[in-house]
């Protein structure tokens, strides 16, 4: 596990052993994800989604409180997968980073609450595993648009697909001035951080 460059973003590489009749590996640990980021990851709820080639799913994140933090992993085919800072006040306020996750790395991330999360499908078909630490309420979800200039987020796609929802949403500066982000001292308080 290492953290990644987005202050409350983790990268999980799992130890996978193969053999003659395919392979292994832990997935998900929650007692090691608390002894190395020092926080506890209750699985409230668990959820799959299937994208096709082209696919940009997001910028999406909760209200905080309660926040919802995510674990995601693709198990089929590949995407890049977008951290986004929200956190208003954040020393890496709209800092954003890519990691590529797909069915031969097994890589996984944990995503803290505040934090946004998009997605572009890398093959013919993605299949992305979400474990929340909340369960999904549609009040308290809400969108950034993935493709704003501002972000500058360099999505490998010259004519991205995307729900209505996630085309039509704010950009950052939008977002932010409509009070829709979280803060990054409710999202260090809920942590239980000074």
């Amino acid at each position: 596990m290492r953290p990644l460059a987005v202050e409350g973003a983790w990268e999980i590489v799992p130890e996978v052993h193969e053999d003659a009749r395919g392979a292994l590996w832990e997935f998900f640990r929650p007692d090691r994800l608390a002894e190395v980021t020092g926080r506890r990851f209750d699985t409230l709820q668990g959820s799959v989604s299937l994208s096709t080639r082209g696919v940009v799913r997001g910028i999406h994140f909760a209200d905080v409180p309660p926040g919802q933090a995510k674990y995601v992993t693709c198990v089929r085919g590949a995407v890049l997968d977008v951290v986004v800072d929200l956190r208003t006040g954040s020393p890496g306020f709209g800092a954003w980073q890519a990691v590529r996750l797909d069915d031969t790395g097994r890589r996984a991330l944990l995503i803290e609450e505040g934090l946004g999360h998009g997605f572009c499908a890398l093959t013919e078909e993605a299949a992305m595993l979400y474990l929340f630490d909340e369960t999904y309420a549609p009040r308290r979800e809400h969108v950034v648009q993935a493709l704003d200039p501002g972000l500058g987020i360099d999505w490998p796609v010259a004519d991205a697909v995307q729900s209505p929802r996630d085309a039509t949403a704010p950009t950052l500066a939008q977002a932010r001035a409509e009070g829709l982000l979280p803060s990054y001292a409710a999202t260090r308080t809920r942590l239980g951080a000074s």
